[in-house]
């Protein structure tokens, strides 16, 4: 059986949409948890910083595994199938880290965890462009949005179990039960593209190959520059400004805060002035956020860059993601996980493109890579334009 022979809708749109919700606030619930135990993980396990670096890079390519087999999936068995499936796995998978006791363990263990979360980053986007069709407005970038409050909810819950004593493993565990239950809990609110809608794309040609990647070049350069916030944010205030560490702590906040908080409004904007628009000038306001970060050396008006960066960037990736996924709903899942590969690829790349500049010259010159992209991407994002 194939997507296209499933039957029609089988839950209201809005019954959909909070189980969208749900299932991208689950993943990073799950993906939270496992980063704020990183530090007792490398502890039991008795890994090195550069032993952890590289099982790192195990799982993020586990993780563009997981992407490329998921997405021809969702379009073979649809994504009522696949999500809830990915989220199980990604719930049993969580619990195996607290469980490893050396570094090929762990290994295996950040292998399944990363092939988990590819599966469901590509299915639950899918899922998302599915729904947003029911709806006269976008909604894309709020489904992001739940990601990150997904990630603020593992950081407060993490830090209270840590602040408690409680076992890594109890943790995790218990984490890992939660998101298998609560998976399978909201699957059946889930919906598939109509008949109809497959039907309106029989006799229409197949997007030019140009302009899949033009969306995963795109997603990229985006993705890489969010990457560089995750990871260097505070580092540039704690080297290049003097700060103390906790202050430098500030700075990523500022960052992930702006950012949550415009993935909430990019919705409302991009129905009034058009996804190219979001892409477009969003990734102007983060070229200029981020030359803010570079040239100013007060630590007020660099917080503001850093808040400015993080705004820009909130709404472009989830509109290449719609575009990706509306370009032909009979491979929406393979053309998804194309962008969303891509963009992952660049998230991944970021901090080390930047670790390796970084021994040439200071950090904040550094910025001047995403500063670039941020520039490409605003004079390449009429290509939304040109589709829609």
């Amino acid at each position: 059986m194939t997507a296209t022979d499933l039957p029609l809708q089988t839950a209201p749109p809005r019954a959909a949409r909070v189980a969208t919700w749900t299932y991208f606030g689950l993943n990073g619930f799950a993906v939270g948890m496992w980063v704020v135990h990183i530090p007792n993980i490398e502890h039991a396990t008795k890994i090195t910083h550069s032993t952890l670096g590289l099982l790192l890079l195990a799982l993020g390519g586990a993780a563009f595994l997981g992407m490329q087999v998921a997405g021809p999936l969702v379009d073979r068995i649809g994504q009522r199938r696949l999500v809830p499936a990915a989220g199980v796995l990604l719930g049993l998978a969580l619990i195996w880290p607290g469980l490893a006791h050396n570094w090929w363990t762990l290994g295996l263990a950040l292998m399944a965890l990363g092939f988990a979360n590819g599966s469901i980053d590509v299915g639950m986007n899918a899922q998302a462009v599915v729904v947003e069709r029911g709806y006269p407005r976008p909604i894309m970038a709020a489904f992001h949005a739940m990601w990150s409050i997904g990630g603020a909810f593992a950081a407060l819950i993490g830090a209270a179990t840590l602040r408690a004593d409680v076992p890594t493993e109890v943790t995790l565990g218990l984490a890992g039960v939660l998101c298998v239950v609560v998976s399978l809990g909201v699957s059946r609110f889930l919906i598939e593209a109509t008949t109809e809608e497959h039907d309106e794309q029989e006799d229409r040609a197949k997007p030019p190959a140009k302009l899949v990647w033009a969306l995963g070049g795109l997603a990229f350069g985006l993705m890489l520059a969010e990457g560089v916030a995750n990871d260097w944010a505070a580092l540039h205030f704690r080297d290049i400004l003097g700060t103390s560490v906790s202050t430098a702590a500030y700075a990523y906040g500022a960052f992930a805060v702006a950012m949550t908080v415009g993935r909430f409004l990019t919705d409302r904007v991009a129905a009034v002035v058009g996804p190219a628009a979001i892409v477009r000038y969003g990734a102007a306001m983060a070229a200029v956020g981020l030359t803010i970060v570079i040239v100013v050396p007060w630590v007020p008006v660099a917080l503001f860059g850093w808040a400015l960066f993080g705004l820009g960037l909130a709404g472009g990736v989830p509109q290449l993601f719609t575009a990706a996924g509306n370009l032909d709903p009979r491979a929406a899942g393979a053309l998804m996980a194309r962008v969303v590969g891509l963009g992952y690829v660049g998230l991944l790349a970021g901090p080390a493109l930047i670790g390796g500049l970084a021994h040439w010259m200071p950090l904040n010159i550094a910025f001047i890579l995403p500063v670039v992209l941020c520039v490409l991407t605003f004079f390449g994002g009429p290509v939304l334009k040109s589709r829609s």
